[in-house]
């Protein structure tokens, strides 16, 4: 039978990549001692590979492709083929910002102020080719871990990934600058790619992973208009497309059915109700494919 050898991220992203695989029909089993996840597809074989080392992995060929942060594809130097962006991180469907953050009191106010100071990243290479792109020679050391923690006895400043910032601030640091923006990517073997069975499962995978995201700030709406309700109801609807109408048994009435932002849902439903709409009925969506 042939094989797609995919890589899953180890780690931050892990959690929420499996649960985006099982909204999109794939359902992965981990164990705490097996970097060999079982999924319910006998054509995927699992490796769980840290984010750091994907890049290093496909291209060389041991996997056919991964998903990983496309920070570290970046930092890696590897050749690989980048075949979508998969926008979500650890905790929301968002990018994440590699920062250059200092202590509250520092007098580092800019990269230019970094000049001959020391600072610690695990994103070596590309804080070096950020330093270089601004003309400013710095000490740029590996940090192993609780980089926050290093300013300002073992470090003048730190380039540090955050999503939200809160830990910086947790730790009396402030940020002041952005030196990249990442997501989640899905990557592939260059070889890999030019064959078609490989080709095509990776793209059929990607297809419902990216549906599975797009679904997560969406739901489905569905209730009964009168005939002579249905201009306004339709007109209150910020549907996806055009919402699908069909007739009911009862003369008169129709199904409305659509998809709308979840966010916008507490306000819409009262509105949908006083222009005539009855039996509205909320669900939610595990994929949604345009």
């Amino acid at each position: 039978m042939k094989k797609l050898k995919l890589g899953i991220p180890k780690g931050s992203l892990q959690e929420t990549t499996i649960y985006l695989f099982k909204k999109a029909g794939f359902n992965i089993k981990t164990t705490s001692r097996s970097y060999y996840p079982d999924i319910d597809d006998p054509e995927i074989e699992i490796m769980l590979i840290r984010s750091q080392e994907m890049a290093r992995y496909v291209n060389s060929g041991i996997l056919d492709c991964g998903i990983c942060g496309s920070d570290w594809v970046r930092e890696s130097g590897f050749k690989v083929s980048s075949l979508a962006d998969l926008i979500y991180a650890k905790s929301g469907l968002r990018k994440v910002r590699w920062v250059l953050a200092v202590p509250e009191a520092s007098k580092i106010k800019g990269v230019k102020d970094l000049k001959g100071k020391r600072v610690a990243t695990e994103l070596v290479n590309v804080t070096n080719e950020w330093l270089k792109n601004n003309k400013v020679k710095a000490e740029v050391e590996y940090s192993w871990g609780a980089t926050e923690a290093k300013p300002p006895e073992l470090a003048d400043a730190i380039v540090e990934l955050t999503e939200t910032g809160s830990s910086l601030r947790a730790a009396n640091l402030k940020i002041l600058d952005t030196v990249i923006e990442s997501n989640t990517v899905m990557i592939s073997n260059p070889a890999a790619v030019k064959e078609a069975w490989k080709k095509q499962k990776m793209e059929n995978i990607l297809m419902l992973l990216q549906g599975a995201i797009a679904a997560e700030t969406k739901v489905g709406l569905k209730m009964n208009v009168p005939v002579n309700k249905l201009k306004n109801v339709i007109s209150i609807l910020p549907a996806l497309q055009k919402p699908t109408i069909a007739p009911l048994s009862q003369t008169n009435w129709v199904d409305v059915d659509t998809i709308v932002e979840e966010a916008i849902v507490r306000e819409l439903i009262p509105r949908l109700k006083r222009a005539g709409a009855t039996g509205i009925v909320e669900y939610p969506l595990n994929k949604v494919i345009d």
